[in-house]
């Protein structure tokens, strides 16, 4: 199929069969070529000037036009040689720095050569590229914050994980490229499905699947209240569908059978008015019965697919849910745009004690809030309430340097590790902690104004 990206179509048959990392260089109909690697000749002095203080960039340094560029693509000039003729009719190449030159080839090549390399999906690389296209549909959700939430998570094969996230499937894949396959992956969604649009592009294959299961977050609640239940399933669902095309066909033949008894009572007595009127009537009866056939089957075939999809979506639904009420979760990861404390407090419920979990939010409040709530439930320890801060640097000879467009806040992470919680004596220890945490002062106070 067409692929177009930054500006650039090209089609991608000619890259089959070529291992990852592969540099191709995008020829004349959108072909890929695998580009030969070229030594650039080092042993040339470049002229470069001191600074650019006398360059005014006026528009009027290029030489060629736009017109000349478009002729020089449409001769089939490769972009090298265009960046080079480039080079040679700037007035103000030679007086700039050394620096800037690299500088100015490196943005012309960009623009001019058309060269593509086919990397492996990662998370890095998915992260980085949501993050820099699409920003809101991962909720904001930088790369290093992403990368914290696997650490905290203690993300690794084997773990039977709880993942509640709206970023388009991004944490979900990053889970189970860390898991590789191993262990057990539940997928809390809201809504009529779950969203994977990001996991499919990290190329996983099959079996990876085989351990994914989703459960819709509407029935959370039921579920821990002990009324969750779904309907009765049929044992044998493809073999009832049988039995009724059967007795449907049966049905139908005994219909056709009865139309084609009349047709000929009512031709025996009409031939002698017209014969060639009866057999053009006949030709349309059959074609209706015919047509009416095709369409009965098509329709039989569409329930029988129906019921067989929803009868596989109930058995995985009851499979999910008998794993959630073993109450056994190795973690839980948070990751969604809607508010965390009331997510995060029956999800809970589900993980086993000793454990970590890890709520993101792109904003600080509601994890404070989330922050006081587990606070005064209880259950869990070591809560921490962490801003992931990043700074980008270019590396360079002679010039690396901070980035000057640096994102500015990657959003808020709230941590912890879950405990055994005694509900009975839970709220005496709440209470006693509070009379503990009054500072001496007040009770001096209070003393004196009994006595």
């Amino acid at each position: 199929r067409k692929i177009i990206f930054e500006k650039q179509w090209f089609y991608l048959d000619n890259a089959i069969g070529h291992t990852y990392g592969t540099t191709f260089e995008v020829t004349s109909g959108g072909n890929l070529q695998p580009k030969q690697e070229v030594e650039e000749s080092t042993t040339e002095t470049k002229e470069a000037g001191t600074d650019n203080r006398n360059i005014v960039d006026d528009g009027k340094s290029q030489k060629l036009t736009h017109d000349d560029i478009k002729a020089l693509k449409d001769k089939g000039i490769k972009g090298q040689e265009i960046v080079q003729q480039l080079i040679e009719n700037s007035t103000t190449f030679r007086d700039k720095t050394e620096f800037a030159q690299d500088k100015y080839i490196k943005k012309k090549k960009k623009k001019y050569e058309a060269v593509i390399t086919i990397v492996k999906p990662s998370t890095r690389i998915l992260s980085t590229m949501y993050y820099a296209r699409e920003p809101g549909k991962i909720n904001h959700l930088r790369y290093d914050t992403l990368a914290q939430m696997l650490t905290l998570g203690n993300i690794r094969a084997g773990n039977k994980m709880i993942v509640m996230e709206t970023c388009a499937g991004l944490v979900l894949g990053a889970v189970m490229e860390r898991m590789g396959g191993y262990g057990s992956i539940i997928q809390m969604y809201p809504g009529g499905g779950p969203v994977r649009a990001a996991t499919s592009c990290f190329g996983f294959p099959k079996p990876f699947f085989d351990n994914l299961h989703e459960f819709p977050l509407s029935k959370v609640d039921s579920l821990l209240s002990g009324t969750f239940s779904t309907e009765t399933l049929p044992s044998e669902p493809e073999d009832n569908v049988l039995v009724e095309e059967e007795s449907n066909g049966l049905t139908d033949e005994k219909q056709i059978s009865l139309q084609e008894t009349e047709e000929e009572s009512t031709t025996e007595t009409a031939m002698e008015i017209n014969q060639t009127e009866e057999q053009d009537t006949m030709d349309i009866n059959t074609e209706d019965v015919e047509f009416k056939e095709n369409k009965e089957k098509e329709n039989k075939d569409n329930v029988r697919e129906k019921q067989r999809k929803q009868w596989e979506r109930r058995k995985k639904l009851i499979e999910t849910a008998a794993l959630l009420t073993e109450k056994n979760a190795d973690g839980l990861i948070v990751a969604s745009k809607f508010h965390p404390t009331p997510l995060l407090l029956s999800l809970l419920e589900f993980v086993a004690p000793s454990r970590p979990f890890v709520v993101y939010c792109q904003y600080k409040e509601p994890l404070l809030e989330c922050y006081t709530k587990l606070r005064e439930r209880g259950g869990v320890i070591n809560l921490k309430l962490s801003e992931t801060w990043l700074r980008n640097y270019q590396v360079l000879p002679d010039r690396s340097h901070p980035k000057l467009t640096m994102s500015g806040g990657g959003g808020y992470l709230l941590s912890g590790i879950t405990v055994v919680l005694d509900k009975g004596k839970s709220d005496s220890s709440h209470l006693e902690a509070l009379k503990m945490e009054e500072p001496s002062s007040k009770r001096c106070k209070v003393q004196d104004l009994h006595c």
